[in-house]
């Protein structure tokens, strides 16, 4: 019962990283947080778990490593965030709209809450890379040496 438990975790995890990747929020971090389950059950997810590590990290890093990028990063992701809140609101389709209908505003009430959850995540991932990585060049350069000494860490 506690592999079946795990393993559809790790695999929850891994699927809604997949499909959060290429939207705003921590789409990386789930990502990586289900290979790393599921790393102890299968050997292919342990290949990439490093690699998805490191990316997410650099990614992080690079969000923080000015001021004024802190600023802009910090900005999008809380707009992102509170975009959530025109699905809680849900106005009618404006006359606007060139689209299908089923196109404006699509997945309701919990793609807003889904929405508003993944900007208070990635506010808060923002927060940790500046606590890590802000005026730390070591902790970057850490980043680096690790990418280029593990072959399997090389995007």
């Amino acid at each position: 019962m506690r592999r079946t438990t795990v393993l559809v975790l790790g695999w929850l995890l891994t699927l809604a990283g997949i499909v959060l990747f290429p939207l705003p929020g921590p789409g990386l971090l789930l990502l990586a947080a289900g290979l790393a389950v599921l790393a102890d059950h299968y050997p292919w997810a342990e290949r990439y778990v490093d690699r998805v590590r490191l990316r997410a990290l650099r990614a992080a890093a690079a969000g923080v490593r000015t001021p004024w990028r802190t600023v802009g990063t910090v900005l999008v992701t809380a707009l992102l965030g509170a975009s959530g809140v025109l699905w809680l609101w849900a106005p009618p389709q404006p006359s606007w709209w060139v689209l299908p209908a089923w196109t404006w505003l699509p997945g309701g009430l919990w793609s807003g809450i889904g929405q508003i959850v993944s900007g208070l995540v990635a506010l808060a991932l923002v927060g940790y890379a500046w606590r890590r990585f802000h005026d730390d060049p070591h902790a970057v350069l850490a980043l680096h040496e690790a990418d280029q000494g593990d072959p399997r860490c090389r995007a």
